[in-house]
């Protein structure tokens, strides 16, 4: 790509890899969500170089005769990056472990694209199953995974945990091997409240992308050092609805496998299986032995792991209690 105007950079430490992000802004919004930094001298497992076309403006032209020829590079070019996230048209460009990307507000593609990405191709590398879940341990290190549909209560049920004393592991991505939850250190997405009023304004918490919320780093909301890993002992699929009758109760394995077969496993939650095939090259036998290990492993996890499922209303203290006793036990 030659030189590119570069004004920011930051190397952020995922805990098991770590990612060089560079902006020609002074100021970009998108390393708000990483809550921690990798030590100097660390060599990034990959790199993304994020160029703001109002700051430095670029022929569209020639940026679309640069492109990938990826269906995630044309998606970006309409403006869809993942999911529900949408924005200006960008273009992507991508070079072994660097990928370029210019547009417009393009914190809009570090997290929810970018960041999910390259955990997936870590994980599929490395033989890790990479999970949308939050996570907490206790104090004998055993760690608890929360899983569900959006607006199910996760990020509430790990807040009320790790204020009762659980320690955070981590807000949206997990790394699992051989029962072994690794965090993705990241911020956590606080929603305007009485008891976050001061917090925000006190250290002027940067905006999320989904209006009305913010982002702020796990040490600022909860006592003690975030863990960086735990033996997964609980799965939890947190569905709160106060309308539906309530509880906490043991379910199977394999109606946990399936669920998490959905709603957690990286690849389908975040509609990555075309990323996924272009990461093997297009070589069906290898997407699907990875399909199929990924499987296999998702299987493992919820068979040697207590699995529950919860409607329950983690801000009445009595019922925390009485969920947290259970989970510790």
């Amino acid at each position: 790509m030659g030189a590119l105007p570069v004004r920011s950079t930051r190397l952020v430490d995922l805990n098991l890899l770590s990612v060089r992000i560079s902006s020609n802004l002074e100021a970009f919004d998108a390393y708000a969500y990483f809550s921690r930094e990798a030590p100097a001298g660390t060599e990034p497992d990959h790199e993304i170089v994020c160029v703001d076309l109002d700051r430095d403006p670029y022929d569209p032209e020639v940026l679309r005769g640069l492109c990938d020829r990826t269906l995630r590079a044309k998606r970006f070019r309409s403006g869809y990056y993942l999911n529900h996230i949408f924005g200006d048209p960008a273009y992507l460009v991508t070079e072994g472990r660097r990928s370029y990307v210019f547009g417009r507000r393009l914190e809009r593609t570090v997290w929810p694209y970018f960041v999910k990405r390259i955990l997936t191709d870590f994980a599929v590398d490395h033989g890790y199953l990479h999970l949308k879940a939050g996570g907490f341990t206790f104090d004998d290190g055993a760690a608890t995974l929360l899983v569900g549909p959006n607006a199910g209560g996760k990020t509430v049920f790990l807040t009320q945990a790790c204020l009762d004393g659980a320690r955070f592991l981590t807000n949206t991505h997990a790394l699992v091997r051989d029962g072994e939850a690794h965090a993705v250190p990241s911020a956590v997405r606080v929603r305007r409240a009485p008891q976050f009023e001061r917090l925000i304004e006190e250290h002027g918490l940067t905006p999320h992308l989904e209006s009305g919320d913010f982002v702020a780093a796990p040490e600022l909301l909860f006592a003690g050092a975030p863990s960086d890993s735990g033996r997964v002992r609980n799965i939890v699929i947190t569905d709160f609805s106060p309308g539906r009758p309530g509880g906490f109760a043991r379910i199977t394995a394999e109606q946990a496998g399936l669920f998490l077969g959905l709603f957690s496993d990286g690849v389908v939650n975040y509609g990555l299986k075309d990323d996924l095939l272009d990461h093997h090259g297009g070589d069906l036998d290898a997407f699907t032995a990875t399909l199929a290990g990924l499987r296999a492993q998702l299987t493992t996890l919820v068979e040697g792991a207590r699995c529950y499922r919860a409607n329950v209303d983690m801000l009445d203290p009595l019922v925390r209690k009485t969920v947290l006793a259970e989970l510790r036990a």
